[in-house]
């Protein structure tokens, strides 16, 4: 009889501190690319 697939090693949690640090990563140049556009397109429709 075959084990279930569960019955394999537990994957460890991944600390809170890699976790915040990703997001700040990916998130600073996101939100500065995404103000320096909103800024662009301002000055492009407001003459």
């Amino acid at each position: 009889m075959s084990t279930p697939a569960t019955d394999g090693p537990k994957p460890s949690p991944t600390p809170a501190a890699l976790i915040a640090f990703a997001w700040t990563l990916v998130g600073v140049p996101l939100v500065y690319g995404l103000y320096q556009t909103v800024k662009t397109a301002t000055s492009l429709f407001t003459g």
